[in-house]
């Protein structure tokens, strides 16, 4: 192994999803590439990044004792279980990290923007208290506060960066509006927030540079659409039809309680801190400026 390789910092990477893999491609060279797989499917996708894989599950403590020790860095990108009121994933990291004989010095962790439940489309910032209101929510606030404790007792310096809906090329609501889905009438409509997987991305990397420790960023771009405009938006670009606009009364009857839970909270995230702090440079700063680029993608 080369002299320079040897020196690089080791990083850690949790959860190998659609983001993690975007934020690979800043990594390669970087650093010494780490990964916990679940799924051994994805591992040759991993090694061609690089990076060495570990098969493990977070679900599964037992699995975990090489994380021990292993890290400087670590980019927390897993969800938490589909039920229950705690985040036990994150528990099981963190319970493996501290059985190390050392600990990492960074650790990034993506929460969610619906932490905060719904603020009648208020503009926040980081320092809006949590107000969860939905199970997913209060199992990411208990990873939240759970990481921060570990941060403040173990001197890890933690960074959370919170992300509202993500979006890219083929993560677009293409067939949902195909199949007619319906959108609130604009006086019942809410705020949403947006950010391309490619920015989320490249604010984790921005996180690991300029992070502060035990600090909470809005990952969010700057628009500040309703969700109708945002289906209105992606219909236009793509030549079908807009979605029928329902009274929230209608909605209630009609749209399933997870549809709903989407159409109850209304906020607008503000992102000053992104850009002070982590001084990020987004590349789609407008939902319309995402969509755009994903009109030229060949996949779509």
């Amino acid at each position: 192994m080369n002299s320079w390789h040897t020196h690089l910092q080791k990083l850690l990477i949790i959860g190998g999803g659609d983001v993690a893999r975007r934020t690979a491609q800043h990594l390669r060279g970087r650093y010494r590439l780490y990964i916990l797989l679940r799924d051994t499917t994805q591992a040759a996708f991993w090694r061609a990044q690089g990076a060495r894989t570990i098969q493990g599950d977070l679900d599964r403590p037992e699995s975990l004792t090489r994380l021990g020790g292993l890290a400087d860095i670590v980019l927390h990108f897993a969800p938490p279980p589909d039920r229950g009121p705690r985040d036990t994933r994150t528990r099981h990291l963190i319970t493996a990290l501290r059985h190390g004989k050392s600990l990492p010095q960074r650790l990034i962790y993506i929460s969610t923007s619906g932490i905060y439940g719904n603020c009648d489309g208020a503009r926040i910032d980081e320092t809006r208290p949590p107000a969860p209101a939905t199970a997913r929510a209060r199992r990411r606030v208990d990873a939240e506060r759970q990481l921060r404790q570990f941060g403040r007792q173990s001197s890890v310096s933690v960074s959370i960066l919170r992300a509202p809906g993500i979006y890219a090329a083929d993560r677009l609501p293409i067939e949902r509006l195909q199949r007619g889905v319906a959108a609130l009438a604009p006086e019942d409509d809410v705020f949403t927030n947006h950010i391309h997987a490619d920015d989320l991305a490249r604010l984790v990397c921005a996180a690991l540079r300029r992070g502060r420790s035990n600090r909470c960023y809005n990952a969010s771009d700057d628009s500040a659409l309703r969700m109708g405009e945002y289906f209105d938006l992606v219909a236009d670009s793509f030549d079908l039809p807009r979605p029928p606009r329902i009274s929230r009364d209608e909605a209630k009857k009609t749209l399933s309680p997870v549809q709903l839970s989407f159409m109850s909270e209304s906020r607008r995230l503000d992102n000053h801190r992104i850009r002070r702090e982590l001084r990020a440079q987004l590349r789609y700063p407008q939902v319309a400026d995402g969509i755009a680029a994903a009109k030229t993608d060949p996949s779509l």
